[in-house]
């Protein structure tokens, strides 16, 4: 039960690290700090689904996630941002 804890806490870690990251890449400024950590996690999860649709893995560990999660949230904000204007 506590590595379920610990992976937990690291998914968020990584999360908020790459909507961070992300919301820089994107123009500067993020959605804030929970916002930011839900579109990082939300992107992990869409880096995940978009690189196993074209056969790429980023590798594991801490690094390869942090990158798989921070180009999801580049795409999803891409994608909000697109709706959001139209």
């Amino acid at each position: 039960m506590e590595l379920l804890h610990h992976g937990f806490f690291i998914g968020i870690v990584i999360g908020g690290v790459a909507g961070w990251l992300a919301g820089l890449i994107m123009n500067g400024t993020g959605f804030g700090a929970l916002m930011d950590i839900l579109v990082g996690i939300v992107g992990g999860v869409v880096g995940n689904w978009l690189f196993t649709k074209i056969g790429i893995s980023l590798g594991g560990g801490l690094l390869g996630s942090l990158l798989t999660a921070v180009i999801g949230a580049v795409v999803l904000l891409f994608v909000i941002r697109l709706f959001k204007r139209g």
